[in-house]
């Protein structure tokens, strides 16, 4: 089976967020299971890694963002073929910007004809996200089996109908198909036109079809629902990036031990005192739920130290930085890999109050790292925190988090218990394997349908 994978960004030659890390696990887990995997992603001027540049041209499709030459580059790893679509548009500095679906809708069109003219062809195209949506629409047009993969809903490319309609390269009857409020939508443009639908957890295929999360696509959502071509695939983890055995950023750690020497050197490394460690790794944003967080500091402090690495909101930013003066918190703005990783081993609470969670990695990596989740009942954090290990609340509220907090900081007392979660959450298996195992079975099923 020849798959071709679509997405904006793949780790390591592009990342900003977990659809990278995705696309950087889920390929090589269907190389192993024996599936001819092509990865396809822009090829950013800030790309990582140098392609080798095996093809240049002027292809067109429908209207263009940019008049000029594309170029297509190429690296393997893993098993896996990395193809990346250069178009004048994303020669520039930075990966996302105002324009981007104006950008991806020009890309878009131009990545059929494009393998085309390099003679590729693909049994079925998988597109993850928004940026991808446009692809299966064109991938409709030529009659390609596709499946489509939302990864967060909330961000869907929109963008004026009006100024998309002249050179989108889709006909009319499909632009209609798109439409949202008098806008076109690239993440509709991937539920309408995909043959079947996936989320990143059972749990968020649900939610989604619902108003509170459906995002004004829940009716589209249940169609495909009562169709039986939606479902969800709870994501993986990357287990050779996430091996607190063999992790270069931390002191060597298993379920055997390991745990407090990461904790004793985060501590030093903070200048923190002996009370236990809750930590959070994020993008600020309102969606991950860290101005609950904020709003919780007061009481919060008085049982844990508490260590936020992450940037987003100007607001939240500037709320952290003010506790940031109190003895038992501290801040750090921006992302920075090494030091997530020593807050995963060195912690003993991990906290993620989201309002909604599509899949979450956060949580599986703190298990992994024996640090235990401090999570809201949504989506993938559901269905990745087991009750007996993780510390689960079920309101969107400072105090239903406060509430959670006390109860985990209470088991911390009772070492013996805390230990029995911890070794529960390191042995749980978060390998893609069996999310790939679905996957290919979802192909399957499209292909012979």
């Amino acid at each position: 089976m020849q798959v071709l994978l679509i997405a904006s960004e793949v780790f390591p030659y592009s990342r900003t967020g977990g659809l990278a890390d995705v696309m950087a696990a889920l390929p090589e887990a269907l190389v192993r299971l024996g599936l001819d995997v092509t990865v396809l992603s822009p090829w950013w001027q800030s790309l990582s890694g140098e392609p080798r540049e095996i093809w240049r041209g002027s292809v067109v499709a429908g209207g263009r963002f940019q008049p000029g030459p594309i170029r297509v580059g190429e690296l393997r790893e893993a098993g896996v073929r990395y193809l990346f679509l250069g178009t004048p548009a994303f020669d520039r500095p930075g990966l996302y910007a105002a324009d981007d679906v104006q950008r991806f809708l020009d890309w878009g069109g131009r990545v059929l004809p494009t393998l085309g003219s390099l003679g590729l062809s693909f049994d079925l195209l998988h597109g993850h996200d928004w940026a991808a949506g446009i692809v299966l629409a064109h991938a409709r047009q030529q009659g390609l089996k596709s499946v489509y993969t939302v990864h967060n809903l909330q961000y869907q490319g929109r963008w004026s109908m009006a100024e998309a309609a002249a050179w989108s390269g889709l006909p009319s009857s499909m632009l209609q198909e798109t439409e949202f409020y008098g806008d076109l939508n690239l993440m509709k443009a991937g539920l309408v036109f995909s043959d079947h639908v996936t989320t990143v957890s059972p749990t968020y295929a649900v939610e989604i079809t619902t108003p509170e999360y459906g995002e004004g696509l829940q009716g589209v959502l249940q169609a495909r629902q009562a169709r039986g071509a939606l479902s969800g695939i709870l994501n993986g983890l990357d287990l050779e990036r996430w091996n607190p055995a063999a992790d270069p950023e931390i002191r060597p750690m298993t379920a055997a031990g390991g745990k407090a020497a990461n904790v004793a050197a985060l501590r030093a490394e903070f200048g923190l005192d002996t009370a236990p460690i809750l930590s959070a790794v994020t993008r600020l944003v309102s969606q991950k739920g860290i101005d609950l967080l904020v709003e919780a500091l007061p009481e919060v402090t008085q049982r844990w130290n508490v260590v936020v690495l992450g940037s987003g909101d100007p607001l939240l930013e500037a709320a952290l930085k003010g506790w940031a003066q109190h003895p038992r918190v501290r801040y750090v703005g921006g992302m920075n890999e090494g030091l997530a990783h020593r807050l995963y081993a060195g912690s003993d609470a991990f906290a993620m109050p989201s309002r909604f969670e599509p899949c979450g990695l956060s949580q599986m990596i703190s298990m992994r790292y024996g640090t235990l989740p401090v999570v809201r009942e949504t989506g993938g954090l559901v269905d990745s925190v087991p009750h007996d290990v993780g510390f689960r609340f079920a309101g969107a509220s400072a105090a239903d988090l406060t509430a959670s907090l006390k109860e985990a900081r209470a088991e911390w007392e009772d070492r013996v218990i805390w230990q029995e979660r911890v070794r529960r959450g390191m042995a749980l298996d978060f390998s893609w394997e069996a999310s790939a195992r679905q996957y290919a079975e979802v192909y399957r099923r499209v292909l012979e349908g």
